[in-house]
């Protein structure tokens, strides 16, 4: 057993994902049918931060992160702060009805609801424009899919007077603001992120920027907050295009400084150091010069040898002017009346530039939050960039990835109970060629989809169960047999208990303010 395939229990808690390596490259598609064969690699491909070292700081972590199901986040340390502080946030997912949900999607469905439990503004979608522009499902089967995923969302404990369920194409708010984010959203972003190209309808890439705007809408309520997508990594370009696009419409851009001039990302720290090593705490300011003369003096990592290189010119261009940290507010859009609010908000000493206002006597942090606030009570969003945390994905019952398209390898929220039985029952397992060998060398859990099934679905909060049935598999006490017919069992009873919910809550969705029969016309049009 190698350390990629360690099981996940409340007492190893590893989050790498959790499968063997091998993949050359990692393919994030938001419509295809990749797999990512290797989890780690996100981490360094795409920025995706690992979850086990965040995982102490939430508070009463879910189950799915407790076993490194949720293996991967991007800045959901703010959302776990939130959390701690009992402050304001936010869980959105949507669901795209393109057929019926099954137990995969219940990994969404849970965690969404879990956040909602911990306090947090739920938002469930359904991404009809995208199923019906990408997919070209017809508006009627979208209504009939809507509503499965609905009621079994409300099935599984989401507080729908409390939370907000909305479909994209009747919110107004959220079709406003993706035309607002299509002002900032370039067709070479498209083609960069998607893969887009000449052949792409124009119907397709609006649903897009609906998507960026569902993604950012929690933050049109009240405040600005703290707000967490929770999705599989292959919804990650998502994700990714939402948080540029926050940035991009903001007013100002908060950044350090320690000059008139613009230093970049790479320059900023070597400014740091050279302030750091003349400063000698007397009265005297450093001089940019002087800082010049010593950064070109300074042996220099190769990789930071352009920047030194740069940052040695923009001192020297700036002669006897003082280098001294400050906080820069670079004015990137937005009224005029914006920037002149801003100038007076800044308390202490300040230089007013043109296109820029630099504060002394601010931290990074400080000045972020004051520059939200004058963006907001000037007319702009002050978005914050959305968080994320990604989940594995569900093994095929017949091996592979779980697929709604072949309904051996899943099971859909809406199967017969009994026919849930005898999927189980057919399953895959990591089992041995005989019994005798699985008694010897016991069975292979972490390939098993027998065994995910309990992980992800039958053993629900219990860890101490989890584990149990993983340790007798490996150490060869439990045979194929008698653990598939203890997880078909328990299949059967869920599927039981949660159809008999789903009857309950159609009264529920009944009353809620969320149209299900939308009388629209139009043949869809997949790209």
């Amino acid at each position: 057993m190698t350390e990629e395939t360690t099981p996940h229990t409340q007492s190893e808690a590893r989050t790498d994902g959790g499968t063997a390596s091998g993949a050359d490259t990692v393919a994030i598609d938001p419509w295809g049918s990749s797999t990512i064969d290797d989890y780690r690699k996100l981490f360094d491909e795409f920025g995706i931060e690992s979850f086990d070292e965040l995982l102490p700081d939430v508070p009463h972590p879910h189950y799915l992160m407790r076993r490194g199901v949720i293996f991967g986040h991007r800045e959901y340390d703010r959302v776990a702060e939130a959390m701690q502080n009992d402050e304001p946030f936010a869980a959105l997912s949507g669901f795209m009805p393109t057929g019926d949900p099954h137990i995969g999607h219940k990994l969404v469905f849970d965690e969404l609801i879990w956040h909602q439990q911990q306090g947090g503004d739920a938002y469930g979608l359904i991404a009809d424009l995208e199923a019906h522009s990408a997919r070209g499902i017809s508006w009627d089967e979208i209504d009939e899919h809507a509503t499965n995923y609905l009621l079994s969302l409300i099935a599984l404990g989401f507080d729908a007077e409390d939370g907000t369920l909305y479909r994209q194409s009747t919110n107004r708010e959220v079709q406003d603001l993706a035309f607002e984010l299509g002002s900032r959203a370039k067709f070479s972003e498209f083609e960069a992120i998607y893969g887009f190209d000449g052949e792409t309808s124009i119907s397709h890439m609006q649903s897009v920027v609906t998507q960026m705007a569902d993604i950012l809408y929690p933050q049109l309520a009240d405040e600005p907050k703290p707000t967490v997508i929770p999705v599989g990594p292959d919804q990650d370009p998502h994700v990714r295009f939402a948080r540029d696009l926050a940035v991009k419409m903001r007013y100002f851009k908060v950044s350090k400084a320690f000059a008139s001039f613009e230093a970049s990302d790479a320059e900023r720290p070597l400014l740091a150091d050279a302030y750091e090593a003349l400063t000698d705490g007397g009265d005297e300011p450093v001089r940019c010069e002087d800082a010049a003369t010593w950064l070109a003096d300074t042996d220099a990592a190769p990789a930071f040898a352009a920047a030194q290189s740069s940052a040695v010119s923009k001192l020297e261009a700036a002669g006897k002017e003082p280098l001294r940290p400050r906080v820069r507010f670079f004015h990137r859009h937005g009224p005029e009346d914006a920037f002149e609010a801003m100038i007076g908000a800044i308390e202490g000493e300040k230089r007013v530039y043109d296109g820029h206002i630099d504060a002394f006597e601010l931290t990074v942090a400080d000045a972020e939050e004051l520059a939200r606030a004058v963006e907001v009570e000037n007319g702009g969003f002050g978005f914050m960039q959305p968080s994320s945390i990604y989940h594995r994905f569900m093994s095929g019952l017949t091996g592979g990835k779980m697929s709604s398209s072949i309904p051996a390898s899943h099971i859909s929220l809406l199967d017969d109970p009994e026919e849930g039985y005898n999927k189980v029952k057919s399953a895959s397992t990591g089992g041995r060629a005989t019994a005798a060998e699985q008694r010897e060398r016991g069975g292979e859990a972490d390939k098993c989809p027998v065994y995910e099934l309990y992980a992800y679905l039958l053993a629900s909060d219990d860890d101490e169960f989890a584990k149990h049935v993983y340790d007798e598999c490996v150490n060869g006490e439990r045979l194929c047999g008698d653990c598939k017919e203890q997880a078909a069992q328990l299949m059967q009873s869920f599927l039981e208990d949660h159809q008999e919910k789903r009857e309950e809550a159609r009264e529920l969705l009944s009353e809620l303010d969320i149209d299900l029969d939308l009388d629209r016309r139009g043949p869809g049009g997949a790209h």
